[in-house]
């Protein structure tokens, strides 16, 4: 099983990879079915469009929150095509992370120039080791 910075390396690779092959301008589900083709080429284990039930007082309510991307069952993507990402976007992920307790989070904005430019990592409570 990968760890959580191997399959973090494999995200940002592939990202990159995509987005050199096709650049900006694209609808988000384009770059996530390349991005997901491009990570299950390299072994990892993709799940795309994942339902995301919340927690309350101990019941688990069908909300329709859907998680992009699950990567290894370690990483979350959130795809964006925008302008720029707005902090409503890292909030989104931030909740998928916690209601998930998922560790790491990527949020991609393929509208951009050179993509190291549109990748955000953000965190849920990481220990580091």
């Amino acid at each position: 099983m990968p760890d959580i910075e191997s399959t973090a390396r494999e995200i940002v690779n592939a990202a990159i990879k995509v987005h050199k092959s096709l650049g900006p301008g694209l609808l988000e589900s384009v770059y996530q079915k390349c991005l997901a083709y491009e990570l299950e080429k390299s072994g990892c284990k993709v799940e795309c469009e994942m339902p995301l039930p919340v927690k309350y007082e101990g019941i688990f309510i069908e909300a329709g929150f859907r998680v992009d991307m699950v990567v290894n069952n370690l990483v979350i993507i959130e795809n964006k095509a925008v302008e720029k990402l707005l902090p409503i976007h890292e909030a989104q992920l931030l909740t998928y992370l916690k209601l998930s307790n998922v560790k790491l989070g990527f949020l991609l904005n393929w509208n951009v120039t050179l993509m190291k430019d549109g990748i955000k990592r953000m965190v849920n409570n990481l220990k580091e080791y």
